[in-house]
This record gives structure tokens, sequence and C-alpha cells, in this order.
């Protein structure tokens, strides 16, 4: 944790190199807040700032810096999530404590917990994909790596990247009838043997696994999901981290049939894993 106050904490992986990369907020309710991406400089900034207010999005405009990061400008998907985009930021400096014995990682490895490496991506519910695709590309420059293409020509989800990661943010369609909910958040493991210790320590903590481990086809991610107290889903992956270091990449297009196969291996996909959001719809 990197700092705590009355209502907030502010938390990072241990080679994270920001000061924090999770924000936690006291709430009525669980869900996502706000969803922030750091720009590759100034000037890139301005250039985003610049096309998300000639879109026809929803702008909400620049918010004081956070103890993690300088001025945000806030923007809105069609859906209620929150979006903003920054360029100065709080990098981690770490204690003596905390030092790492290699100094070209942000800080020690504390093997407490799961100790993932970092934080991976994210996964927002919409219901319409393609419209969340076009918000995507238009405001923030995305790409689309893979997505779900379903028999009625609807887009069940995409999977997006700002950077040459496979994905650093996914949308898949929504099925519980919300509006702005979180899917689930990702943290990424360095080694598979890691996700299985993990489920062992959430285990002997009450902590509820929803489903895993198994090998997800898209994206060809190991992967563990468990919910957190409140109710959030959190998963643990590895192979988040793959490459694409062809300039040329194609969207690879899954169709309806071969996602109804469900993961690549492991057990059948659960009901929850589709219907399962934050915040809960109101019955």
């Amino acid at each position: 944790m990197s700092a705590q106050d009355a209502t907030s904490a502010w938390l990072r992986a241990w080679d994270d190199y920001e000061f924090h990369t999770l924000k936690l907020t006291r709430h009525h309710t669980t869900g996502v807040g706000h969803i922030g991406y750091r720009c590759s400089s100034p000037e890139a900034l301005a250039r985003r700032v610049a096309a998300i207010e000639a879109s026809d999005f929803k702008v909400l405009g620049w918010v004081d810096g956070d103890p993690g990061h300088g001025r945000a400008f806030r923007f809105e998907d069609p859906f209620g999530h929150v979006f903003e985009i920054y360029w100065e930021t709080v990098h981690y400096a770490h204690s003596d404590r905390d030092r790492p014995a290699l100094k070209n990682n942000a800080s020690r490895f504390h093997h407490t917990g799961a100790a993932p490496r970092r934080l991976d991506h994210l996964n927002l519910l919409s219901s319409d994909v393609a419209e969340f695709r076009r918000f995507m590309v238009t405001c923030l420059g995305s790409r689309v790596t893979e997505m779900i293409e379903l028999d009625n020509g609807r887009i069940g989800g995409c999977w997006f990247t700002v950077n040459n990661k496979t994905y650093d943010l996914a949308c898949t369609e929504e099925h519980g009838g919300g509006a702005g909910r979180l899917h689930h958040v990702t943290y990424a493991t360095d080694q598979r043997e890691d996700i299985l210790r993990a489920a062992d320590i959430f285990l002997e903590n009450g902590v509820h696994i929803e489903t895993g481990p198994h090998k997800h086809a898209i994206q060809n991610t190991f992967f563990l999901y468990v919910w957190e107290p409140a109710g959030n889903r959190v998963e643990l992956a590895n192979a988040g981290a793959r490459l694409i270091l062809a300039p040329d990449w194609e969207t690879v297009v899954w169709t309806e049939a071969e996602r109804r196969r469900g993961q690549a291996w492991g057990l059948k996909t659960i009901e929850t894993f589709h219907t399962h959001g934050t915040p809960p719809v109101k019955t």
C-alpha cells in the first residue's frame, strides 16, 4: 500500500512503477469509479484531448491530480464508465526496507500473499460492444487484437491495446441488465505456479474462488477468478504479457461456435461468469 486516508487506499503490485495502479475508495456499492490511462508524452495527452473534444462522446473535463498523478482529463463512454488520461505521474520511490536486490525492479519482491508482479488489464461490460469499440478507437486510439463475432452480427467481445501488449482492456457483452459495470480487474503473475499457490492462499483465507485455474482460448491466458469480499471479481493471470510485434497484425476473430466451446482446457465456463458484474443489478 502506497498511501491511505480516511476514505481511500492507494495500492500497487510489487513491480508497478507508478505510485499506485489501484485506488480503493469507500462507497455504498461495488464497481469501478474510473479507469485511468497514462499518455506517452505531454504532446500525446494534448492530441488525445483534442480528439475526445472533437468526438460525440461525453466530456467531463479536467480534474485536479491525485496523490499518484497530476491533472487528468475525464470523459465517459456511452454506458457510464468514466475514463481519464494524464501525463504527469509519481514514480514509486522505494524505502531502504523495500529496496530491490535488482535495481531494475520497482521494489523488493515481498512474497506476501499472492504477490502478483503488476496490474495487467480490466474487463468492462456494455450492452453494445461495437459502440464501445468505436469509443475506444476514437478516444484512446486503441487497436483491437481479438474479438468475438456472434451469428446475429453483434460483437460479443473485444480486446484492446494502446501499446505492444496483446490487451490492456477488454469489453464483453452485458448479460446481467446493468449499466457501467465492471466484469473484472486482473493482476499478472510471473508463472503458472504462482496462480496455483494463490489458489491455496485464497482457500485458506475464505476467499470465494469462482472458477479456475483453467486456460482461456482467447488471448491464451492461464487464469484464476475470485471475488474479493465486497463482490468485485479479481483475476490472476499468466501470459497476459504476450506481445504483438507485427506492425501489420490483423484482428483475430472468434466465431460464436468457437466461443461456445468454452475454455481452451479446464472445466466448462460457469454461469456466473456471464452474469455477475459490479455493481449488482437492482431487482
